[in-house]
């Protein structure tokens, strides 16, 4: 029986990922642009973790829920554990920054004015018009003494807080003061260019923040200001909905979005050289305790580094950008429905395209003996073009169900919005189900042919946002077996009515089935290993914390399943470790493209099968969401997953692998060639569009034989 001490907390795991991402930003063959980028979101994703994990253990500690984690930690225990990695984590984040990054900038024509005293005269003047002109009149002081209360400041907000002395009193009272940076301001002000000291030229750029603190005293003119200091405070974003109570779930989450800004502050991030005073009451009147306070010296919310990495002007320090290739399988006349007929077609993006989703989806809503489209959605882009077929259909006079998840994390709004706009057009909208997210994405689209009614089904392991699709790394299937045809139409008559199947015949569902599903195949294996037979998983996924499939995973392991888990977040399982998880690896890929596929490998004594879907190795995902699971079954389709898997196994570029002492490294790669998982995926799909368009082209197909004369 596995110990707790054979766990790993989930947070602190999380904090490891973290460090992954900002190692990108630390290597310095990493093109400097894309380091900027990566810098970013070790920043946003600190601020996610923040509003909603750190804010849940608060919770807890409120509640005093005593309850222990699955590596034996209380609430408490685990946010001093949180609070001392973090703090390291931003000292590494802002010495990567101002030792690392704005020197090479500056190197490479981009100065970055780090604070508005090191401005030239013609810079200064330049910034002050700027000031008078575009921000002076946005800004809106805000004074607090006995007669004004503090004022309220949102979440996520960038402020500058200041102390002021009326003018000519000598004895007068310090008093607080700030004004809100504007957020519809550019936060990066261009200033005109300059010669470096070798003669070349050089872009220089300031933080409007520091155009503001420059220009305080226009703000609060019979004052002066003693000091000033820009601050940012995280709030509690973590909402809880109490649905049988809600009797509109769509009013519901938007009255909790607003209390989303004004939860209870949980980090304040403040200059280094803070005014002791102003701090103070800060402190104060946020209720925020000093392990909570973050005090830096950079800019505060490194995330306008991913405005800084748009800047335009300097594509030779990025990445080239990748075009998404067509999928060769439908690269003919054909329509999509004649191709899928043809055998089923796998997906891999952002490799291939997304827009054989789309057009899946486009061509439903246009075809005249389509009947019915129904659609599960969780995240979808701004402006999405799937959101358009599908208002489209209903237009036609199409069945069109759709069940847009409302609790998708920080993308309620966009789906209520879409919601109503899909009420309007004539669809059938469903909520979700009582207490479960619907994260499973599917897509079911019913077609009267010649034989019958036959049922087109889409299954993937991502969003159906053709924004995510250019950066996330996923992968779908196209289909038209009868089989899963018929367990799409059940998935569908679940989620809209109460009617449950007695039995399915090729989807594993969750919250139902699919945790014995998945215990089921690792105990096979580990039986085969126990009978010399050899036995072997691959399993890919974002996040592994359940403590059941992972104590199935030790004593596979134990057993001698040579188990190859490619993990790219959170990982509560120890690996390599003599008696308890020798024959497990554990690797994480951190690229330029989010991985987010989840592919499961299960050797099966030489007859492999091989599922993919939407759901982690996470109790959420296997108890508390909707989630499908579905089988490759094809065997071209299976050697091109199983490829897939042995290329990410293989990668020595951006894998690193965990230690037994819980950290990760990235492999030696002394005399091999390096391996790159994402490059080699995106030089095959191109080589593979090459090919398929030759074949497709008769010009290249001509050959011209010149008569003789």
């Amino acid at each position: 029986m596995a110990e707790k001490n054979d766990y790993v907390n989930r947070e602190l795991s999380w904090i490891e990922f973290n460090y992954r991402v900002l190692s990108e930003a630390r290597d310095k063959s990493t093109p400097l642009f894309d380091r900027l980028k990566f810098l970013s979101i070790t920043a946003s994703n600190l601020d996610e973790f923040y509003m909603v994990r750190v804010a849940s253990l608060k919770d807890m500690v409120h509640a005093k829920y005593a309850k222990k984690d699955i590596a034996g930690l209380t609430a408490k225990e685990q946010l001093d554990k949180i609070s001392e990695k973090t703090h390291q984590l931003v000292d590494l984040q802002y010495s990567t920054y101002n030792r690392s990054l704005v020197p090479a900038l500056k190197q490479n024509g981009l100065r970055i004015v780090m604070e508005h005293e090191d401005l030239t005269e013609d810079e200064a003047a330049f910034a002050d018009e700027y000031f008078h002109k575009n921000v002076y009149p946005v800004l809106t002081p805000m004074a607090f003494d006995s007669s004004r209360p503090f004022p309220l400041i949102r979440n996520k907000t960038l402020n500058i807080a200041a102390l002021l002395k009326k003018k000519n009193e000598k004895e007068a009272e310090l008093e607080f003061a700030m004004v809100q940076v504007p957020s519809v301001i550019p936060r990066i002000v261009e200033l005109p260019e300059e010669k470096d000291e070798n003669g070349e030229t050089q872009r220089v750029v300031i933080l409007l923040e520091e155009i503001i603190e420059r220009n305080m005293q226009s703000l609060f003119l019979n004052y002066d200001i003693v000091a000033s200091h820009p601050f940012r405070i995280m709030r509690n974003a973590d909402f809880s909905l109490d649905e049988e109570e809600a009797v509109d779930l769509l009013e519901e989450i938007q009255k909790q979005l607003k209390k989303r800004q004004w939860g209870e502050a949980i980090r304040l991030e403040i200059e280094s050289n803070v005014d002791k005073q102003l701090l103070k009451i800060l402190k104060k009147e946020l209720s925020i305790s000093s392990e909570d306070i973050f005090q830096i010296s950079g800019p505060l919310d490194l995330t306008f580094l991913m405005k800084m990495y748009g800047l335009d002007g300097f594509d030779h320090l990025k990445t080239p950008k990748y075009t998404p290739q067509p999928v060769p399988e439908l690269m003919n006349e054909d329509n999509i429905f004649t191709n899928i007929r043809k055998g089923d077609i796998l997906l891999h993006h952002p490799y291939q395209s997304f827009d054989p989703v789309v057009n899946f989806v486009r061509s439903a809503a246009r075809d005249p003996e389509v009947l019915a489209i129904k659609q599960t959605l969780y995240r979808v882009s701004g402006n999405s073009p799937i959101i358009a077929a599908l208002a489209e259909a209903a237009d036609n006079g199409k069945q069109v169900s759709v069940l847009v998840e409302l609790k998708a994390r920080f993308d309620e709004e966009n789906n209520i919005l879409w919601a109503k706009m899909l009420e309007k057009a004539g669809c059938h909208v469903i909520y979700g189900l009582l207490g479960l997210k619907t994260h499973s994405k599917i897509t079911l689209v019913v077609r009267r042919e010649e034989d019958g009614i036959r049922r087109y089904v889409h299954l993937g392991t991502g969003n159906y946002n053709d924004s995510t699709a250019k950066l996330y790394t996923d992968c779908g299937l196209l289909t038209c077996d009868p089989l899963i045809g018929e367990d799409a139409t059940a998935v569908f008559n679940m989620l809209s009515g109460y009617s449950e199947p007695l039995g399915w015949n090729k989807l594993s569902l969750a919250p139902l089935w699919l945790r014995g599903r998945f215990l089921r195949l690792i105990q096979r294996e580990t039986r085969n290993a126990r009978e010399g037979i050899p036995a072997r998983i691959v399993a890919k996924m974002n996040s592994l914390c359940d403590r059941e499939i992972i104590a199935s995973l030790y004593e596979a392991s134990n057993a001698g399943v040579k188990i190859q888990l490619i993990v790219r977040g959170i990982c509560c399982l120890r690996a390599g470790i003599p008696g308890l998880s020798e024959n497990i690896t554990v690797c994480s890929i951190v690229g330029n493209f989010l991985e987010h596929s989840r592919i499961f490998y299960f050797e099966n004594d030489g007859e492999p099968q091989i599922f993919m879907g939407s759901a982690d190795w996470m109790p959420r995902n296997l108890d508390r969401r909707v989630e499908i699971l579905f089988p490759v079954e094809d065997e071209k389709l299976k050697a091109r997953i199983c490829h897939i898997l042995e290329v990410q196994l293989a990668d020595n570029v951006k894998a690193q692998y965990l230690r037994p002492d819980g950290t990760y490294a990235k492999r030696n790669r002394r005399g091999k060639e390096p391996v790159c998982a994402q490059d080699t995926f995106c030089a095959e799909a191109v080589q593979a569009a090459k090919e398929a368009g030759k074949k497709q082209d008769p010009a290249a197909m001509r050959v011209f034989i010149p008569l003789e004369q």
